[in-house]
């Protein structure tokens, strides 16, 4: 078993680097990626870099170059469903993308055009059960499954957040996790999305992803080492 890590920010990965064992660094893609071990797991944490082909791209390297077997992708996200709040958490149950529009060409919004397949990746039940018993330990946040919806846009907008909660019924937005999660489908390796509230997605999302990104980011770290620790084989 050799687990990934990712995170799309320095804010997103920097508590792991400084807890893992770290064996070698190696630049790849334009991309640093750290092998090593952390809780007796072997593990390779990496930042993404922002965006779904930054996102891709890293994880395909992931599982062509170092044979990973399970994908845990951290970070933080903006607010979709009203029950959240900032330092809350999202564990998803799918990723789908939301400015993916073929619409005109007798497609829904989100599907992607003449794919073999379901355009609303599901993510592994088994990482899925593990993060919420990982949650059942967090205290004073609220803990979420649901939809990840994904964009190459930073979404700060009351309407654009109520419109993507009614069309896809999403519980969080963010720019990276469809397609790591499209990735990780087609190449049958199971993944869960794991999302830290940094801002509620509307006018004041700028300002309170600037302030709260490293508070919320804490949250999802101990998500991730807690599905780490459970993790069997």
């Amino acid at each position: 078993m050799k687990v990934a890590v990712i995170g799309a920010m320095n804010e997103e990965i920097e508590r792991m680097l400084t807890e893992m064992e770290v064996e070698e660094t190696i630049d790849y893609a334009s991309v640093r990626f750290y092998k090593g071990k952390m809780l007796g797991r072997d593990i390779v944490l990496c930042k993404s870099g922002v965006g779904k082909v930054n996102a891709a791209l890293t994880t395909q390297v992931l599982i062509d170059r170092f044979g990973i077997t399970h994908i845990l992708f951290t970070g933080v996200a903006g607010a979709l469903d009203e029950r959240l709040d900032v330092g809350d958490l999202v564990i998803s149950t799918s990723a789908m993308q939301h400015d993916l529009d073929a619409s005109p060409l007798g497609f829904k919004r989100g599907e992607i055009p003449m794919f073999e397949g379901d355009s609303d990746f599901r993510a592994s039940e088994a990482l899925l059960t593990y993060a919420e018993k990982a949650a059942e330990g967090l205290v004073d946040r609220t803990v979420i499954t649901g939809r990840v919806l994904s964009g190459d846009q930073f979404i700060a907008d009351a309407e654009q957040v109520a419109e993507l909660r009614k069309t896809f019924n999403g519980a969080c937005v963010e720019m990276e996790g469809a397609s790591v999660a499209q990735v990780a489908t087609m190449n049958k390796i199971p993944f869960v999305i794991i999302r830290s509230i940094s801002d509620k997605a509307n006018g004041a999302a700028s300002m309170s992803f600037t302030e709260f990104t490293d508070i919320a980011s804490e949250q999802s770290h101990i998500l991730v080492k807690s599905i780490l620790q459970q993790l069997k084989g």
